[in-house]
């Protein structure tokens, strides 16, 4: 896990050549409770750093989730559609989407592992 970064707001993103894989935080799926549904962003599907791209429902809410960095989709996780939980299950290995980071200094912000859990 030392390879990957943390966004303030509870999002993992694990870099390689300038493609993110970008899940959720285990934190993050222990507030949400058992994940009922993953909306997935579409593939092609430009977002700008602090918009979400996608929302999680699960049995409390319904929240959206924020891209720390501008992207465009690449390829969404297609295993969630059908199990959701996976999310809940092993929230570092079941990500979200792969997007092509367009500015890598907007990553310069995220936090590792360390400061992120130091700051729950």
């Amino acid at each position: 896990m030392s390879d990957m970064k943390f966004s303030k707001d509870h999002v993992w993103v694990k870099l390689d050549n300038g493609v993110a894989l970008v899940g959720i935080t285990d934190h993050a799926q222990n507030e949400f409770g058992d994940i009922l549904f993953v909306d997935l962003p579409e593939e092609g599907k430009s977002f700008n750093k602090g918009e979400a791209f996608t929302e999680i429902e699960s049995a409390k809410a319904a929240v959206e989730v924020i891209l720390p960095f501008s992207g465009e989709v690449l390829e969404a996780n297609e295993e969630l559609d059908d199990s959701p939980e996976l999310i809940n299950e092993s929230p570092y290995e079941n990500w979200i989407a792969k997007l092509k980071v367009n500015d890598l200094s907007e990553l310069d912000d995220l936090m590792t592992k360390e400061e992120y859990e130091a700051g729950l």
